[in-house]
């Protein structure tokens, strides 16, 4: 997990200047990469695990909001998961049981290639029993790949891309041609608008785009057939061109630099902070009393400002929304992370509303592809204090939270 920062704007900035910043604590609620665990000691893959039990006795089920937006389709929602590690069949019995068509995991490429050319195949053969089961399943997956190796960057402060990107290319392509035909997607870098994940390089939409050209032809030379989303931006409200840059300046940085020509779909996080998912930032629905004055914390304004620079451009492809979710610590026996205080205005059950309503409002326009929640089992795994339990479906004692239930629920149309 990146480290946080703590620079935020304290007014919307224009879409083509730098704001000005104050300092205040923030949270970027975007930080997906799986933790870097140590390697654990190989074990046999244990027996399947007991049914989920979702029948309402002899305790009922905790109730959840209802869903009164359009039918959706089983390829149209998906979650992302903690994997390596992981026991495959408990997490396979959730994914089963909510009925998702895909599956998001976010790849650190510097642990699964150590060296140059030497690959870990501990984690490899992980990988490979995951997607084929993912397969097995009938669940498409999509990988997300970031986080250069040491021996390939210029510096090893923090994380970032790989001096010469031809490297990232031999990877990409290492994956593609491994998984060809299983591995539907693969979103190319992650939030690269944060020096924490590209320092190393300029922080500018046009790097990302060259990044992506060779990651785009190791993909397609392994497998022509994946489909291929660009790098989506962190959502953080902060312009300083330092710390970050404004998502709406890079992603109109990577579109003027041609990005719709190398990728199929366009990646977004368009996370909600404490804000409705309905709510537009300055129009008085949100109450949120923090995280709520500038369109970054919007999903809705986040969602319609992207949609805008593409047709700006010209590019016609879907957003993918490869991560976006709400955090809620209630019922976590404590409150928020010191880096997440706006989690403590959200209950579970607006945590479950806010995400019915962004799938509802984004289905109704044909221009949003699939949409990965975050996440699924990151609070079992991390335990109530890390931040990013809070986003999580199940509770840290594995408990099935009101979210997970309205999901659950969810009608779902004929594909």
């Amino acid at each position: 997990m990146p480290e946080l920062e703590t620079a935020v704007a304290t007014n919307p900035a224009p879409a083509t200047e730098t704001a000005d910043t104050e300092v205040a604590q923030l949270y970027l609620p975007f930080t997906s990469t799986e933790p870097e665990t140590p390697t654990p000691t190989p074990t046999p893959e244990p027996e399947p695990t007991p049914t989920i039990d979702l029948t309402p006795s002899p305790t009922p089920l905790p109730a959840f909001p209802p869903y009164d937006g359009p039918p959706l389709r089983r390829s149209d929602i998906g979650i992302q998961v903690h994997m390596f590690g992981e026991e495959q069949n408990w997490l396979f019995e959730h994914m089963n049981v909510l009925n998702v068509g895909w599956v998001k995991v976010q790849l650190s490429w510097k642990l699964y290639e150590p060296e140059p050319g030497g690959y870990d195949m501990e984690r490899i053969e992980e990988l490979d029993r995951f997607i084929e089961r993912a397969n097995g399943d009938n669940i498409q997956v999509m990988l997300g790949l970031a986080k250069a190796p040491e021996w390939s960057r210029s510096t090893t402060e923090e994380d970032g891309p790989p001096a010469d990107y031809g490297q990232f290319r031999e990877f990409a392509f290492f994956l593609a041609n491994r998984y060809r035909g299983q591995v539907a997607a693969y979103e190319l870098w992650n939030e690269s608008n944060l020096r924490r994940e590209w320092n190393g390089k300029r922080l500018h939409g046009a790097e990302l785009v060259a990044l992506t050209r060779e990651g785009a032809a190791g993909i397609r030379a392994g497998d022509p057939n994946a489909i291929i989303i660009s790098a989506a931006p962190a959502t953080t409200g902060v312009n300083d061109g330092v710390t970050a840059v404004d998502d709406r300046v890079y992603l109109e940085q990577m579109l003027a630099a041609g990005v719709g020509n190398v990728v199929d779909g366009i990646g977004v996080h368009p996370y909600g902070w404490a804000n409705p998912a309905l709510s537009r930032v300055g129009d008085g629905t949100s109450p949120a009393p923090s995280h709520n004055n500038h369109p970054s914390f919007f999903f809705r304004n986040t969602i319609e400002d992207y949609l805008a620079l593409l047709d700006r451009y010209g590019v016609n492809h879907q957003l993918w929304v490869t991560e976006f979710g709400w955090g809620s610590v209630e019922n976590f026996g404590g409150g928020p992370a010191p880096e997440a205080p706006f989690m403590a205005y959200v209950s579970e059950w607006e945590q479950a509303i806010y995400t019915m309503d962004a799938f509802a409002l984004a289905h109704e326009n044909q221009r949003v592809g699939p949409m990965m929640l975050w996440n699924l089992n990151f609070a079992p795994l991390l335990g109530p204090e890390a931040s990013k339990a809070g986003y999580s479906l199940v509770r840290p004692d594995g408990s099935l939270r009101p979210l997970y239930l309205a999901l659950l629920n969810v009608p779902r149309a004929p594909e």
